[in-house]
């Protein structure tokens, strides 16, 4: 329902807005947190997808990546309602901050694989520590990411991903 908060949502709003009763929606949750988990279990899937299409070996991996993350920013944009409710909740429940936490692994091995690859070939600065590096840049990716989506800017978005895919690109990939 637009304009409240999730925690402002009773399981009768839920139920109602679904068009079932509450005895039905208690049928296949047993609170409220847990009709969010259901909702955003998938949420990050379609940005891991198109973040797993990027290799930071191909010759034009900087302009990719930061067409990539213009994408992801439009795919949280078009998910707002979500991602706000999520964000929101995460803060104050730990089970489902640890949820939405736990939602980061599958970029942040997929990150850190890159990195000890340009490892590897030489590709960036032999002081990096991949596990570190990879945690800063899936996590602080995300908090930037999250906010631009949720802004009223769309109009930066191009911006926020081309300045984040550099900051990206020079500290953990291209690093002397």
């Amino acid at each position: 329902p637009q304009g409240l908060s999730f925690s402002a949502l009773s399981m009768q709003r839920i139920a109602d807005e679904a068009g079932v009763a509450r005895s039905t929606v208690y049928l296949y949750f047993k609170e409220k947190n847990a009709v969010l988990l259901r909702l955003t279990a998938g949420l990050k899937d379609g940005s891991y997808e198109r973040t797993r299409q990027w290799s930071p070996a191909s010759p034009d991996a900087l302009d990719r990546l930061a067409d990539i993350l213009f994408d992801v920013i439009r795919y949280y944009r078009e998910r707002a309602h979500i991602l706000r409710a999520m964000l929101e909740v995460a803060g104050q429940e730990s089970r489902v901050g640890q949820f939405w936490d736990a939602e980061l692994d599958p970029f942040q091995k997929l990150i850190q694989s890159w990195i000890e690859q340009a490892l590897a070939e030489g590709r960036t600065g032999a002081g990096i520590d991949p596990v570190t590096a990879s945690r800063i840049v899936a996590h602080g990716g995300i908090r930037v990411i999250t906010d631009q989506a949720l802004s009223d800017d769309p109009g930066h978005d191009a911006a926020t991903a081309r300045e984040l895919a550099a900051i990206q690109w020079y500290g953990a990939f291209r690093r002397p």
